[in-house]
């Protein structure tokens, strides 16, 4: 029965190392990738607006 009880630990450690990464995979925002590219194109605009004044 002692054999079990150890063999058991492992089992739980990979049953919660299964679960977190699940969470940790999840996904966190629902907004497409159109907010973000939009953002990258102002910042690309201001990169250029400041290099070509140099």
């Amino acid at each position: 029965m002692a054999a079990l009880l150890w063999l058991l630990i492992p089992v739980i450690a990979a049953v919660g190392a299964a679960l977190w990464s699940t969470w940790a995979g999840r996904r966190r925002h629902k907004a497409g990738d159109a907010n973000e590219l939009t953002g990258y194109a102002r910042f690309r605009e201001v990169m250029e607006k400041s290099n070509s004044g140099a």
